[in-house]
């Protein structure tokens, strides 16, 4: 590794630190900023375009030592409240890398079949294969967010009502841990982000898709009714990120008001991830050297051919 990598790493480790949730008994969600931008300010948002980039290309290469390795794989899980930026920062951060090594699962309603399993069932199909990164757009965390604020979504889940007790988040938590520790322990690395928006910057946004005729199909009316639980969403992220944010598999909670700093935060967590990995190429025995010798003398004596 040159020296520039390494300074890129250290900057990433520095950057996704400050956010990086893994032992969530104290965490609370009012003790951070959305509007947070590190030691950058908004003037310096050029040089943080920059550092993003830096970071791209930090994160392709280590993508292709991931699939060639073939050892690890990779969960991203994005979860946050409407218009803070999801699909915009898998979009940005992940645009370098080879499709090919790369899966994106966007959860919405379960259907009638995923009913039919448990609540953690049609997650677990999705998950990645080694050597491969797999995001999820919204997981089975919805079942202690979404489910928790509406409680009529956890009354249509065909549960025996002995089962839905007043313990029924905090097992879920439990579920969440030890599925998380078994992905860890099999090799998978499970990083969560939480982009953390404020209610003041989802207004602006969701009254840019009005104004703007370009993205008035990205609103919905249901996103505005989502507002009136606003208070009861805050209170369910961090009951969420304080019963699940562990070693195995933490927790970033990353300023969402500005998305060019979302998306360095975000980039940042990854790369120092995966260096944590010690990825390399897969080294060439003398066996595989022999066949490739082979290859290249027949190779070099049909080169007369065309």
């Amino acid at each position: 590794m040159d020296d520039k990598t390494k300074e890129l790493i250290r900057q990433c480790r520095k950057i996704a630190g400050r956010h990086r949730v893994d032992d969530g008994k104290d965490f609370r969600l009012k003790d951070t900023d959305p509007g947070d931008t590190g030691h950058w300010s908004e003037g310096d948002k050029a040089l943080g375009e920059e550092a993003l980039a830096q970071g791209k290309i930090a994160l392709a290469t280590m993508q292709e030592r991931l699939y060639a390795q073939d050892r690890w794989s990779v969960l991203l899980i994005f979860q946050a409240m409407d218009a803070a930026g999801k699909d915009g920062a898998i979009k940005h951060v992940m645009s370098g890398i080879n499709p090919q090594g790369c899966q994106v699962t966007a959860f919405g309603v379960p259907s009638a079949r995923e009913q039919d399993h448990t609540w953690l069932w049609r997650c677990m199909t999705e998950l990645p294969e080694r050597g491969r990164i797999g995001i999820f757009n919204r997981s089975y965390y919805e079942e202690t967010l979404v489910a928790r604020v509406h409680p009529k979504i956890l009354a249509a889940q065909k549960l025996a009502p002995s089962l839905v007790t007043d313990e029924i988040w905090s097992e879920r938590f439990d579920d969440i841990r030890g599925f998380e520790k078994h992905l860890a322990r099999n090799g998978t690395l499970v990083l969560k982000f939480f982009l953390h928006i404020s209610k003041g910057e989802q207004r602006r946004r969701f009254l840019s898709r009005l104004d703007e005729p370009e993205k008035n199909w990205k609103f919905r009316m249901g996103d505005v009714d989502e507002r009136e639980h606003w208070k009861d969403y805050q209170e369910a992220y961090e009951k969420t990120i304080r019963n699940t944010a562990t070693k195995d598999a933490p927790w970033f909670v990353i300023p969402a008001d500005h998305k060019w700093y979302t998306r360095i935060v975000v980039a940042a967590a990854i790369v120092e991830a995966l260096d944590s990995l010690d990825l390399h190429l897969p080294e060439v025995d003398d066996a595989q050297k022999a066949v490739l010798e082979e290859a290249r003398k027949r190779l070099t004596k049909a080169k007369t051919e065309s």
